[in-house]
Order: C-alpha cells, then structure tokens, then sequence
C-alpha cells in the first residue's frame, strides 16, 4: 500500500492537566524526545500514587484523575496560562475555581474545588501532581499522538453516531490518509512541516475514555467494543517519537519521510 499520499494537519491540540480540556494551538514547536510543549504537564493524583517529583517515572493513569473513570471531568472547560501559571476551571459556562499551579495557595485551591467535585470517585486527597520535563501520558515515551480524521469518520459509520474528535484526545488531528492508512506508518519516519520529523512507534489502543461525549461528561457509546467488533482489535490512531526540531502549524503536510 502507498504511504507516501500526503496528509494535512487541520487542528493541533494539548493537555496541560491530564484528563481536562483540550486547548487549541495555532502552531508549535516539535523537539526531539519531547511531547508538544506542556502536553500532560500536571495530573491530578486521585490518592496517593507513589509519584515521586524528585525521581518521576511513568505511573498508569488509574493513579490520576482521567476520563476512563471520571467521565464527569468532560463536564469541565479549564484553561491553562502559561505565563501565569493559572488554572481557571468552568462548569456550564460558570467560573468554579481558579488557582496558580506554581504556588502551594493555588494548588490548595484546585484540589479543594476536585475534592468535593469528584468526592464519591476518590481514593484520598487530591493532590496537583507536576515535575519539571515530566509528562503524565499514558505511555512511558515522550511522543506525539497523530488521529486520521478519515479513520474517525469510519468509527462514525461503526457506530451509526457523530463522534466528536475530541473524544480521543489526540495532539495532531490530520486529513487527506485513507481510513487506517496511519498504521501502514508504524516504524517509518513522517515529516511534518517543513523541518520536524517523527517516527511512528505504537498504534494506539483506545480505551473507555473515547465512551464520553467531551461537554455533557456522558458516556454515551462504546467506541473500543465496537473497533473490536468491527476491526478485530481496539486501535485508532498511532504515536510518534519527534527525531527532528521543527516549527508546524495547522495546514501543515504529514509526509512519508522516505518519500519527502
């Protein structure tokens, strides 16, 4: 099959607090064996997780507060400022806490706010969880997750449903591949942009996080039981190691390196 059909990238998203919003990026700036910067900066330790700030590793997500669990955090629309350091959290268009994550005064003030909010799903305090160049994803590498728009489309035809991109809380959303042309990728190089290079090294198996509407917090579809069904496994989407620097932005081409 011909990997080299070129793709665009149409969105660029991150996850400064693991399990919260989504926020839209204009452009930015791949690095080697880096995330998008501040992807997955911060969690929220749902009881004691045994991270350790001074020597952090990777720890499952069941250790934090996410969506596979908590689908009610879907219901939240937070944005973080990176000068600031500010987190504001809303709920149905209301401000409901606000807190500096540099400062204990405002870590104290988010917790306080995921306390009471999650306070029937939680193992013990909830606790904002950070170490400088440390990613709380859910895979132990430093990668980029690429989603193929046509793929999504085909899950919505499994489905008989809209699917909301979103659902899978990917970094780079691109278009122009076949359904499932992303995995023919696994082990190659692609470009992306003008310069940034990355290496594809996982698909990703999709889990009851993808089940929940983003806004409503409902989970309202069974999105892994119906790739299984369909496909004969759960994967939708791949990671990608950065092995080159580059700046992208939206309107970018996705590129078979070897054919660049």
């Amino acid at each position: 099959m011909n990997t080299n059909t070129p793709a665009t990238i149409r969105a660029i998203y991150r996850y400064p607090v693991k399990g919260l919003s989504a926020e839209p990026l204009a452009a930015a700036a791949l690095m080697p064996g880096e995330t998008l910067l501040g992807d997955r900066r911060y969690a929220i330790e749902n009881g004691p997780s045994g991270f350790d700030p001074a020597t952090p590793r990777y720890l499952p997500k069941q250790r934090f507060l996410m969506l596979m669990k908590n689908e009610r955090l879907a219901r939240l629309d937070t944005r973080f400022d990176d000068a600031a350091q500010v987190l504001v959290i809303r709920e149905n268009g209301v401000e409901v806490a606000r807190g500096d994550l540099g400062t204990e005064a405002g870590r104290a003030a988010i917790e306080g706010f995921f306390s009471k909010f999650c306070a029937d799903e939680l193992r013990g305090p909830p606790k904002v969880l950070v170490s400088p160049g440390h990613s709380f994803s859910d895979v132990a590498k430093k990668v980029v997750s690429i989603i193929n728009l046509a793929s999504l489309a085909a899950v919505e035809t499994m489905t008989g449903h809209p699917v909301d991109p979103l659902r899978f809380r990917g970094n780079l959303y691109v278009e122009g591949w076949p359904a499932w042309r992303e995995f023919d990728l696994l082990g190659q190089e692609v470009a992306i942009g003008a310069q940034a290079r990355a290496k594809v090294v996982k698909r990703i198996t999709r889990c009851a996080a993808t089940n929940v509407e983003p806004g409503s917090g409902v989970r309202d579809l069974d999105i892994p039981a119906t790739l299984l069904r369909n496909l004969g496994h759960a994967d939708c989407g791949v990671y990608a190691e950065v092995t080159e620097a580059g700046a992208i932005s939206a309107g970018d081409a996705v590129t078979s390196a070897a054919g660049s």
